[in-house]
């Protein structure tokens, strides 16, 4: 079990205020389709429950996670609202899965007959969708064998097929490939549709759109749409803005990493702080200590990437390597003092750090900064 950092004077703020008017704006794109909050990895590091809750209490219509113990904490929370699995899970799982009433995905003629095994022997009717693969090859039935898997499904009478799916591998892409891919993705998720439609099998629920599907292509917006980063502020790739900006819409960023200064020093030009004393000072500096460090997401390979904290409203470099626990911060002759607030991530004064700086700082993308917040650091629920 994850001890949560309490009597550390480290912790993320999570804005219920900015998921709320995240899940507002992006309805106000998507006009009419369902919309499902994606909460899986821990709520994209943001704390599952309270993005859930937060995304509920602005109006989102369903919740999906990628586990079934991660749909079990929702329902031991008292969240009601439903649940999709967003991958076909082994059979042992499937009743829990059940039990606790989260959708399954069904993505394979196996998982399809272990789900009916699993529904037969418990009571009540339960809620499945085929996901289908369009391109992606990671999960899902091919197109060819979608015939064998709903004539599983429907044959029971504990099963209750309400959706039909896929998932984009290149929504966020601007380029004309891309474009291309995608909605060729499109295109075959149509015919699949329509040949179940000519079977006589119409599902309730029909999605393809991720965030960027969502705010970059209309017509994949279908019944409901699966938004993941957009919920917590982010765009995919910033092309895709131009949906928001046509309404006067922005996104909020909803997660800020604060710490408190833990110690202060006067150091000497030319000193090495931290290990391997990578960099010399080029000047006497306050150098200050922050408890945060690599095990709690803050990415070792920021120090050669230049990244800045914020203290006091400036911005301040670190002064040498992240180490697990701890930043040393050079904060110049700077008036710092232990107990000052420390930004590492958002806003203080006029400056802002995003998530966006930080992966383009490591090469690496906003969702694995974001998901990479470590466990230990306690989420606290603002506004």
């Amino acid at each position: 079990m994850a001890v949560k950092g309490l009597h550390r004077p480290a912790w993320a703020e999570v804005s219920a205020s900015a998921i709320a008017h995240n899940v507002g704006a992006l309805k106000e794109v998507v006009g009419d389709s369902l919309l499902c909050a994606v909460v899986k990895a821990n709520g994209y590091g943001h704390d599952a429950e309270l993005a859930a809750r937060a995304a509920l209490d602005g109006g989102a219509d369903w919740l999906a996670v990628a586990m079934v113990d991660e749909g079990i904490e929702l329902r031991d929370a008292g969240i009601s609202a439903p649940i999709l699995l967003l991958a076909e899970i082994a059979p042992e799982a499937i009743p829990d899965a059940l039990s606790h009433s989260l959708t399954l995905t069904i993505g394979s003629l196996s998982g399809a007959n272990a789900a009916v095994a699993s529904a037969e022997r418990l009571s009540g009717v339960h809620r499945v969708h085929v996901k289908v693969d369009t391109g992606m090859h990671r999960m899902g039935v091919d197109p060819s064998s979608i015939d064998e898997v709903v004539d599983v499904l429907r044959s029971s009478p504990s099963i209750d097929l309400e959706g039909v799916y896929t998932h984009f591998s290149v929504a966020d892409g601007s380029s004309a490939e891309d474009r291309a891919f995608t909605r060729a993705q499109i295109d075959c998720f149509d015919e699949v549709v329509v040949a179940l439609q000519a079977r006589g099998l119409s599902p309730r629920v029909l999605h393809t759109a991720n965030s960027a599907g969502a705010l970059g292509y209309p017509e994949s917006r279908r019944t409901m749409v699966r938004i993941g980063l957009a919920l917590y502020g982010y765009l995919p790739e910033g092309w895709l803005s131009s949906s928001l900006e046509e309404k006067g819409l922005r996104l909020q960023p909803a997660l800020t990493l604060r710490a408190r200064v833990a110690a202060v020093r006067r150091v000497a030009a030319g000193e090495r702080p931290s290990y391997r004393r990578r960099r010399a000072l080029g000047h006497d500096a306050t150098v200050a200590t922050v408890p945060f460090g690599y095990a709690d997401g803050y990415p070792r390979r920021l120090f050669d990437a230049g990244a800045e904290v914020l203290i006091n409203g400036t911005r301040h470099p670190l002064a040498g390597n992240v180490t697990m626990d701890q930043l040393l911060v050079d904060c110049g002759d700077d008036d710092v003092k232990v107990g000052d607030d420390v930004v590492l991530l958002g806003r203080q004064g006029g400056e802002e750090i995003t998530a966006e700086e930080w992966a383009v700082r490591t090469n690496t993308i906003t969702w694995e900064i974001l998901c990479g917040i470590g466990a230990r650091v306690p989420r606290v629920l603002v506004d």
